[in-house]
């Protein structure tokens, strides 16, 4: 009880300090308190740390999509997940994979938590924005919703009949 006044008494505190007011984005340079603050891109007022940038360097993308492009070849079944097909770490990236292991195939993964620059390759070179990302013999077949849907009307059978392994029994 002592935690959850104490708690009350912090938000109540909180809530009488000003607050900064915006009606959108403010680009140009304004004062506040005395102090300068700038919201233009490319301002030489601004310090070099404080600029945006991109998370993950374009040529970084760039190294890494021949990478995919040769997983993507080499693997019959190739999934770019958020975790490992043995300890998923998202319930669409779980969903994918309990739906290909119905197939009985090998299954190739890739974790693209481990890193972003993989994330954002990927991205590039299928141009979808979400994950997982299944291939299928090369070609882009979508996330752990068109895989259900393609298992549940047949299709997703009839794609992998080549590839070997059985379907488990029902």
């Amino acid at each position: 009880m002592a935690r959850l006044l104490s708690s009350n008494a912090l938000l109540r505190a909180i809530a009488t300090l000003p607050a900064a007011r915006s009606n959108g984005n403010v680009i140009g340079s304004f004062y506040q308190n005395g102090l300068k603050y700038s919201t233009v891109p490319g301002d030489p007022d601004t310090h070099e740390d404080f600029r945006p940038t991109n998370k993950v360097q374009e040529s970084a993308a760039v190294s890494f999509k021949g990478f995919v492009e040769q997983d993507v070849k080499e693997n019959p079944v190739m999934i770019y997940m958020k975790g490992v097909p043995d300890f998923p770490q998202c319930g669409f990236s779980s969903l994918a994979v309990r739906v290909l292991k119905h197939y009985n195939i090998p299954l190739s993964a890739r974790n693209i938590l481990e890193d972003p620059e993989l994330k954002s390759a990927v991205k590039a070179f299928s141009h979808w924005p979400t994950f997982p990302q299944i291939f299928i013999k090369g070609e882009f077949i979508g996330g752990s919703d068109i895989i259900l849907n393609m298992h549940q009307n047949g299709e997703l059978k009839e794609k992998l009949k080549d590839i070997s392994g059985n379907p488990k029994p029902e």
